[in-house]
C-alpha cells in the first residue's frame, strides 16, 4: 500500500498548459476513484472552458515553431519518450492499474503496446515524403509537399487511459502539430503522467497541453467551434462521437473518429478448437471485455457448439476476479457503477429472453464494481446484448449452419469495427474475409491491435485509419504547387 500511495503521490495532479504545471480556474478538483475500492486516490484540477482556451492559446502560440522543428528532431523526442516509458514501465503500470482497474500485468502490457507507437512513429517522422512530376502535356511541373495540418484537439477514453493517448500524440508529434489533449474523467493520471515524462523526453512547451475536467462537453466544445483548431481525433462512443462530428462540422476540421465496435466472432466446424477458444478468450477478455475490439457476438458452427461451449464456459469460471493490484488475478472490476449496471442488465435481459447461463451471470458481493465472467449459450437474437457494446466479461453464444448465415449475422450491426474468424479452410476464410462489413480482422487469432498496422473501422465504427503506415496521414495536409518551366 505504501507504494500504491507513493506512485500516486508522485503524479502530477495540475493542468499542464503551455509546458507549465497550474491550477484549473477557481481551485476546483475532480475526485480519481479507484474502482476496485470505490475510494478516492487522489484530486486532480478540474478545468473550466477559460482553461481549455488557455490551452488552445498555447497550442497555437507554439506551432509554427514546432512544425518548422527538423523531423529528427521530433523524431528523437518520441523516441527518448519510448525509452523512459520502458525503463519505467513498472511505475506506469501500477499507477494505471489504480485509477482503471485492470491487472498489473496487463497493465504492463499496455504500456508496452503505448510505448511502441512513440517508437513507431519515431521512425515515421523523417519518412514524410512529396512528389515531383511532370504534366501531362509536359509543360509544367507538379510538386506535391505533407505539411503538418495544425494544431489538434484530442479526446481519449478511460479503458486504455496510455495507448489511446500515445495512438494520437504519436503522429502528432511526427508530423509537426501541437495538440490539447483531454483524457477520460476517470482515468486521468497515466496521461498526466506521460506529459511530465514527455517534457522529460525533450518536448518544448506548448507542444502538448493537458486538461482533465468533468465537464467534457463545456470545455471541449467550444474549442472544436473556435476555428484555431484544425484536427479532431476522438476515441470513444458512437453516440458521442456523432455529437462531435456535428460540432466539428462547422469549422472543417479534418476529423478522425475511432468509435464503437459490436466485433462477431466466428467459429466453424473446421476450425482448431483450441485455437479458437484460446483465441476467444483473447478477443473477448483483453482489459475485461472493456475494450472496442472485445468480441460481443460469438457464433459457432452448430456441429461444434457443445464442445467450444464446454470449453470457454471452463476457461471463464476459472479465472480469478479481484483487486489488480493483488497477485494471481485475472480479471479486475469494471470502471465504475454504471458500465457494471450496464453489464448486469444486459445480461438480465437475455436471461430473461431464453439464454442460458454457463458460467457467472450475478453481480458480486462487497466493494468494488467487479463481475464475474459470464458465458451464456442460447442467446436469442432479439437481446440486447446482440446489438449493444457489452463493454465487459461477458461471452454471448449463438449457434448457425451455414456461411451465409454467419456472415448475415455478423453484418446486421450498424458498427464495423473488427470482425474474428476462425477456420482452416484458406477458401472458405478469404471468402469471408471478402464479405464481412468490418476493417479489421483476426484470422484464426484474438487480438488485431498492433502499433505498425492501421486500426479502424466502417459504418459508424468511424472515420480515418490510426497506427500503420498510414497513421501519420490524419495529421498532415497535401499541398500541390503548380510550376510553370
Amino acid at each position: 500500500m505504501d507504494q500504491e500511495q507513493a506512485v500516486v503521490a508522485q503524479c502530477p495532479t495540475e493542468l499542464f498548459i503551455g509546458g507549465k504545471w497550474r491550477a484549473g480556474e477557481g481551485g476546483r478538483t475532480l475526485a480519481v476513484e479507484d474502482p476496485s475500492t470505490g475510494t478516492t486516490l487522489c484530486e486532480v484540477a478540474d478545468a473550466s472552458p477559460a482553461d481549455g482556451k488557455a490551452a488552445l492559446d498555447a497550442a497555437v502560440a507554439a506551432q509554427a515553431d514546432w512544425a518548422a522543428t527538423p523531423p529528427r528532431e521530433r523524431g528523437e523526442i518520441l523516441r527518448r519518450t519510448y525509452e523512459l516509458m520502458t525503463e519505467r514501465a513498472d511505475e506506469l503500470a501500477l499507477l494505471m492499474t489504480l485509477e482503471m482497474g485492470k491487472p498489473v500485468a496487463e497493465s504492463k502490457g499496455e504500456i508496452a503496446y503505448a510505448a511502441e507507437f512513440f517508437r513507431w512513429f519515431a521512425e515515421e517522422a523523417v519518412r514524410i515524403e512529396g512528389s515531383y512530376q511532370v504534366a501531362p502535356n509536359g509543360k509544367g511541373r507538379f510538386l506535391v509537399m505533407r505539411q503538418p495540418v495544425g494544431p489538434c484537439l484530442l479526446i481519449t477514453p478511460w479503458n486504455f487511459p496510455a495507448a489511446m493517448g500515445a495512438r494520437k500524440i504519436g503522429p502528432a508529434v511526427a508530423a509537426g502539430c501541437t495538440m490539447v489533449i483531454k483524457p477520460a474523467a476517470q482515468t486521468p493520471l497515466s496521461m498526466l503522467k506521460l506529459a511530465e515524462l514527455m517534457t522529460e523526453a525533450g518536448l518544448p512547451a506548448g507542444v502538448l497541453n493537458v486538461l482533465t475536467t468533468s465537464n467534457s462537453g463545456g470545455v471541449m466544445e467550444p474549442l472544436i467551434r473556435d476555428g484555431r483548431a484544425r484536427k479532431l481525433s476522438f476515441t470513444g462512443s458512437t453516440q458521442v462521437g456523432r455529437k462531435l462530428i456535428e460540432q466539428a462540422a462547422e469549422q472543417v476540421l479534418k476529423t478522425s473518429m475511432e468509435l464503437g465496435g459490436n466485433a462477431p466472432l466466428l467459429v466453424f466446424a473446421d476450425a482448431d478448437l483450441d485455437q479458437a477458444v484460446e483465441g476467444a478468450m483473447l478477443a473477448k477478455m483483453r482489459n475485461g471485455g472493456e475494450a472496442c475490439t472485445a468480441a460481443n457476438r460469438i457464433y459457432v458452427q452448430t456441429a461444434v457448439l457443445d464442445e467450444f461451449s464446454r470449453r470457454l464456459a471452463e476457461r471463464m469460471g476459472a479465472l480469478t476476479v479481484g483487486r489488480g493490484t493483488d497477485e494471481g488475478v485475472d480479471v479486475g472490476p469494471l470502471i465504475d457503477a454504471t458500465q457494471r449496471d450496464k453489464v448486469k442488465e444486459l445480461v438480465d435481459d437475455a436471461v430473461e429472453l431464453g439464454a442460458r447461463v454457463l458460467t457467472g451471470g450475478s453481480v458480486a458481493e462487497g466493494n468494488g464494481y467487479f463481475y464475474p465472467p459470464t458465458v451464456l449459450a442460447d442467446v436469442p437474437w432479439e437481446a440486447r446484448l446482440q446489438k449493444e457494446e457489452i463493454f465487459g466479461p461477458v461471452a454471448p453464444l449463438t449457434a448457425f449452419d451455414t456461411e451465409d448465415e454467419a456472415v448475415e449475422m455478423a453484418n446486421d450491426t450498424e458498427y464495423g469495427l473488427v470482425s474474428y474468424l476462425f477456420t482452416n479452410d484458406l477458401t472458405r476464410a478469404l471468402r469471408i474475409s471478402e464479405r464481412l462489413e468490418t476493417g479489421m480482422i483476426g484470422l484464426n487469432q484474438g487480438i488485431v491491435s498492433n502499433p505498425a498496422a492501421p486500426f479502424g473501422g466502417v459504418k459508424q465504427s468511424g472515420l480515418g485509419r490510426e497506427g500503420g503506415s498510414v497513421g501519420i496521414d490524419e495529421y498532415l495536409e497535401t499541398k500541390y504547387i503548380a510550376i510553370n518551366i
